[in-house]
This record gives C-alpha cells, sequence and structure tokens, in this order.
C-alpha cells in the first residue's frame, strides 16, 4: 500500500471510530469511547481528537467513557471562514457541546492550547467539573512567549510559507525531535496522518487564524487563573518532563505554583505525550476521580 493511501486508511479508521455533531452550526467531530463518567479531553495545535485515541481507549478500558472535540479549524470539524477562533470562544463552544452531547458533569483532561481553552471553560462552569487534569501547557497567558517553531505562524505570509513547509517528511522529523522523546513503535502513516488532518480542506488556514488570536490579556488570566484557585474539584499536572518547548522548569511549574499542587507527575515523554503515555494518563486521571469521590 502505497504512503498516502495508508494515511487515509489510518484517518478512514479514526473518523469510523467516532461521530458528528452540529454544535452552535459548525459540523463537529467527536471521539467518544466507552461508559461511566467522563473525561472530557481538549486538544491543542496543530492536533486534534486524533492525538488522544490512545488515551480514549486506555479511559475506555479502565470504565470511563474519554470524548474529545476537534475544535473548530482544526481535525475533521468544519472550518467556517466567520468564526471567532479564540480562546475563550471556543471554550464556549466546547462547553456547548457537551450540553448538545447530554453531559452533565465531566473531568476535564487539557494539553497545550487545551489549557487555556480548559481552564475559561473550567471557570464559567465550575459546578459541572469534577476533577482537572493539566498536561503541558501554560496558565500565564500575559507572559507566555510561543516556542520558537510555532513563532513564524504569527507573521502574515511567513506563516503561510511555514504552514507550506509542513509535509510528511518535515513533520515526521520535527514529531521525533520536538514532540515524543521515543517514537519507536509509532508506525509512520500516523505519524503523517497530523498533516492531513491538519491541512485539509483550507490547507491550514483556519490553524493559522488560531496561531494569530492568542489570548495575552489581563482578564483572560484572571478567568484562567480562577479555573486553579479554590477549586471545588480535585487538580493534577502531569508532565512530559522532556519538552523541549514547554519545559517543566517554566511552565510546569507555574502551572504547579498556580494551583497550588504539592507535587507534578513527571513522565519519560515530550510534548505529545499522549502518544507515548497513555497508560500511564488514563490511570492518574482514574485515580483522581476516585479522589473526587472521597
Amino acid at each position: 500500500m502505497g504512503t498516502d493511501k495508508a494515511v487515509a486508511r489510518v484517518i478512514e479508521r479514526h473518523q469510523a471510530a467516532g461521530r458528528y455533531l452540529t454544535v452552535e452550526g459548525v459540523k463537529t467531530f467527536v471521539l467518544d469511547e466507552g461508559a461511566g463518567e467522563v473525561v472530557f479531553c481538549i486538544h491543542g495545535v496543530p492536533t486534534s481528537s486524533f492525538l488522544y485515541r490512545k488515551v480514549i481507549g486506555a479511559l475506555a478500558a479502565k470504565g470511563m467513557r474519554g470524548v474529545c472535540v476537534d475544535l473548530p479549524g482544526l481535525g475533521l470539524s468544519g472550518r467556517p471562514e466567520n468564526f471567532d477562533y479564540t480562546f475563550h470562544r471556543f471554550a464556549r463552544f466546547l462547553a456547548k457541546a457537551t450540553e448538545v452531547l447530554g453531559v452533565e458533569k465531566y473531568h476535564l483532561l487539557v494539553h497545550d492550547i487545551g489549557g487555556p481553552i480548559g481552564f475559561a471553560m473550567a471557570a464559567e462552569n465550575r459546578g459541572k467539573v469534577q476533577s482537572l487534569t493539566v498536561l503541558n501547557t501554560w496558565i500565564d497567558v500575559v507572559n507566555f512567549k510561543k516556542p520558537l517553531p510555532m513563532r513564524p505562524f504569527e507573521v502574515p505570509l511567513l506563516g503561510e510559507a511555514e504552514l507550506k513547509g509542513i509535509t510528511h517528511t518535515t513533520w515526521h522529523a520535527a514529531f521525533t525531535t520536538m514532540g515524543v522523546a521515543h517514537a519507536d513503535g509509532i508506525p509512520k502513516e500516523e505519524v503523517y496522518a497530523y498533516v492531513d488532518l491538519l491541512k485539509r480542506e483550507d490547507d491550514g488556514a483556519a490553524f493559522l487564524k488560531i496561531m494569530r488570536h492568542f489570548d495575552k490579556s489581563e482578564d483572560f488570566r484572571r478567568l484562567c487563573l480562577q479555573a486553579v484557585e479554590k477549586a471545588p474539584y480535585p487538580i493534577q499536572a502531569i508532565w512530559g518532563a522532556k519538552d523541549p518547548g514547554l519545559t517543566y522548569e517554566r511552565y510546569g511549574r507555574e502551572v504547579q505554583l498556580a494551583a497550588n499542587l504539592p507535587v507534578v507527575h513527571k513522565l519519560e515523554a515530550s510534548h505529545l505525550l499522549q502518544e507515548e503515555k497513555p497508560e500511564e494518563i488514563a490511570q492518574l486521571v482514574v485515580q483522581l476521580a476516585e479522589k473526587g469521590q472521597l
């Protein structure tokens, strides 16, 4: 089987594992597996629910229901030109998605830009959140600086050129140097699928809008902090300790201090730790959920 066909088969299997909803007029893909209490997973960029596929499978095997919605503009969801691709808008969109899904309460699992999005969602829906698990992300949005490889996407023309340069080959190189610490056992066609899921029908135009609308306001920082200050639900942080961009020393400690956590669970993984440590992540989520029931 040729490479393109193999990648297409990977995406077809991923699509078949989920379903589509209509949320505020947007055709929205959701990966939804298992039964029991809901773990609502929020992905970042340039990823989608595909990054959580192993974690969701592990959660389902442990008696929980793993759910991940592709944000508008990413993955298999729609990419409307007139959508407001900002973190706060995403937070409210996902809150609406839970209503469409009929989910009244949920454990949150957040990563990358899904961190600020999830913090805002939690702050505005505190009574619905049962626990919060934080993977490599940031919470001080005012002082956040994008890792060097992500900065060109902010700049008109340069961002378009950088995006065009993302191919199966170049992404595989980045994936194995920055995304994961150990690429053994991850088939190349699954790595390449990230590129095809990113670009799809708009060649990544919506992704560029997201990259150019990071909210760095004081108001949004205060909202994010409300998710972890005197929260009525248990919180934990799990960190890919080999992440070269969102390092534990800078961003892990930032989350730890903001949430007043005694420890951060450090895993031998890089930024895309869901690829490398799905069982460990799922187990820690289950343990925190059980703690919240005490």
